[in-house]
């Protein structure tokens, strides 16, 4: 079994910003739509899953086949752990809102039987449902595992999504830039300071990053805050993804 490790770090990623925005909205519970016809039932191991380290919380790593496997035979909840400005705009059909690293008010998980196989996901493509999975592990849930591709992966093959951009391609936008390499293996957060939109990345033994941003409804001159472990800059999208960003 590979392991990959993220440290855990202190953090709060949305949940405070988007205390009471979606956390109320009990129209999702998680679960994919019914099925015409669903998959025959197989034996998955998921033993053999890779695992990453969230500071000393294993979680486990779902591929993509046995994830929609459950979705369409609606054995898992799905839960998007990115921002509600993201979850509004694109999200997997059915999944309810509970953001990285400590859900939101009103949590819907919250409601949710420890017992229920849950998949987090977000689309880092695991940095920000690798942090919800372990809070979810620590709190008890003990059937949770992090959506390894990730949205993306989803969107590209085609698996249900909804949303007010679920018919518009998934914008992407690549943020390159620098730390110190003493803070290897530590998050770097990229935030629009407008809106609820975020991504993690992590820091490279080189002292390297890089951010893929899925957000939607930015210009050229829209603010981001990129937040590394040894700066924090504010910058507009223009110059956070022309050259690499230090401090």
């Amino acid at each position: 079994m590979r392991r990959r490790e993220l440290l855990a770090t202190g953090t709060a990623v949305t949940a405070a910003a988007i205390a009471g925005c979606l956390g109320d909205d009990d129209s999702a519970d998680g679960y994919g739509p019914e099925q015409d016809s669903v998959p025959e039932e197989r034996s998955i191991d998921t033993d053999t899953y890779e695992i990453l380290e969230v500071g000393d919380v294993d979680v486990p790593l779902a591929p993509l086949e046995d994830v929609a496997y459950w979705y369409e035979r609606r054995e898992a909840r799905f839960v998007d752990t990115r921002g509600s400005d993201q979850h509004e705009d694109l999200r997997i059909t059915g999944s309810a809102l509970s953001s990285a690293p400590d859900g939101v008010s009103s949590d819907p998980v919250e409601d949710w039987s420890t017992d229920d196989r849950i998949v987090t996901y977000c689309v880092c493509p695991h940095a920000l449902a690798g942090q919800r999975a372990a809070s979810l592990i620590d709190a008890g849930y003990e059937n949770v595992y992090a959506f390894d591709e990730g949205l993306e992966a989803w969107v590209a093959q085609g698996y249900p999504v909804e949303g007010e951009q679920a018919t518009q391609s998934l914008t992407s936008y690549q943020v390159r830039g620098r730390s110190d390499p003493a803070y290897a293996g530590e998050y770097v957060h990229a935030r629009t300071v407008d809106s609820d939109q975020s991504e993690l990345s992590t820091v490279e033994d080189d002292g390297s990053y890089e951010l893929t941003l899925h957000f939607t409804g930015l210009g050229a001159d829209s603010l981001l805050e990129i937040k590394a472990p040894d700066y924090t800059r504010e910058l507009t999208l223009e110059e956070a993804t022309d050259g690499v960003v230090t401090a």
